[in-house]
């Protein structure tokens, strides 16, 4: 078992990451219970892990009454319609703002339910019980919360961080192989971004991360964890621009997710690790990054089974139809996006002097490329 502090003045909390957490559950969050045993105990999944887990976080909580608020998988349900049924579910329930709901799911499940808990009464607890690789180490720590709109993903949202985490990696059993990938782009992010030494390892032992051995799994979580933790102990609210680091891949990913409509076609994960791709190939173009690792990362993301070719996708568009969609990036700063580039493997700037017309050209060049 680990347990991994996120220092945050006033609102830290723990992440424990222990397999078989699931079953222990009550002995996890035994302190973000309602005092009152009659009390219903809110849970939110998606149908798969509700279907996946009824059972043993009911068995686990055999002496309480636990309640359950169910949404479609998928990126549908960060939406108004389903917040606005969410937060009215939760005030039928008599949710108080001392009271704690628990997101049993991916990171959909966790962004929905952290939004409209940080809303709700203008504030009530959570808990993160991640059931996905890219929850596990990504969204499920550092407290933003969002949902979608017609103009794109989680422009709507607040930092509201999680009373505590639990991951239990055994449930990853469950995830189909092509999730699996997905959230494993976010692992191979953290070495990419800022730390050679854990990329080298992900070379190796990648095929081990993702074929679930355990003690690569764990491995893998626990030094994702620790470097998002760090990072959010910094900047938790991404001022200084040291949170900002941990977009790397994201501006690329989120457009091509907008281009794809925000669908099954590309997972999220999937853009992050394209993203990727194309931010470091963008940083050798500029002279910021080596051609070889920058060659190093596509196969790294290749060799993982994850798209690492922006003209496979089939898109019919252009460099300057992706732009578009990037206007419309949180971080937008007038005229001006500010881009996480690599100078190299494990160390990633924010680089703020990038014109949007040269990202056009060179989305262009890679359109059509292959």
């Amino acid at each position: 078992m680990a347990v991994i502090p996120v220092a945050l003045a006033g609102r830290s909390y723990d992440v424990t990451i222990e397999a078989g957490a699931l079953e222990a559950l009550a002995e996890h969050v035994g302190p973000f219970l309602p005092t009152r045993t009659d009390a219903a105990v809110p849970f939110v999944a998606d149908t798969n892990t509700h279907r996946l887990y009824r059972t043993a976080v009911e068995t686990a909580l055999a002496d309480r009454t636990v309640e359950w608020f169910i949404v479609e998988p998928g990126e549908g349900a960060k939406s108004w319609t389903v917040l606005e049924q969410l937060t009215d579910w939760l005030l039928e329930l008599g949710i108080t703002r001392a009271d704690h709901v628990f997101a049993l799911g991916g990171g959909v499940v966790g962004d929905l339910t952290g939004f409209a808990c940080a809303i709700l009464k203008r504030g009530c607890g959570f808990v993160q019980i991640p059931t996905s690789l890219l929850a596990q180490v990504d969204s499920s720590v550092g407290g933003k919360t969002a949902i979608n709109t017609r103009a794109g993903k989680n422009l709507i949202g607040v930092f509201h961080q999680p009373a505590a985490v639990l991951i239990d990696p055994f449930v990853l059993k469950t995830l189909p192989p092509r999730e699996m990938r997905a959230g494993y782009a976010e692992v191979l992010k953290y070495g990419v971004l800022g730390d050679a030494a854990f990329f080298e390892w992900l070379e190796e032992n990648g095929s081990g991360v993702l074929a679930r051995d355990p003690h690569a799994i764990e491995h893998a979580i626990a030094t994702s964890i620790r470097a998002k933790a760090a990072i959010v102990a910094e900047d938790e609210r991404e001022l200084s621009g040291r949170r900002a680091l941990l977009n790397l891949g994201h501006t690329f990913g989120h457009a091509l997710e907008a281009e794809t409509g925000f669908s099954d076609t590309l997972l999220h994960g999937e853009a992050v690790a394209l993203g990727m791709v194309l931010a470091a190939r963008y940083s050798a173009r500029r002279g910021d990054l080596s051609d070889t690792d920058a060659r190093r990362i596509a196969q790294a993301v290749e060799r993982s089974g994850l798209p690492s070719e922006i003209a496979a996708l089939g898109m019919d568009c252009d460099g300057a139809r992706l732009v578009d969609h990037m206007r419309h990036d949180k971080k937008m700063e007038g005229e001006t996006l500010p881009f996480v580039l690599l100078n190299d493997i494990g160390e990633a700037h924010l680089a703020r002097d990038v014109t949007l017309a040269n990202v056009a050209a060179f989305l262009d060049g890679q359109l059509q490329a292959h």
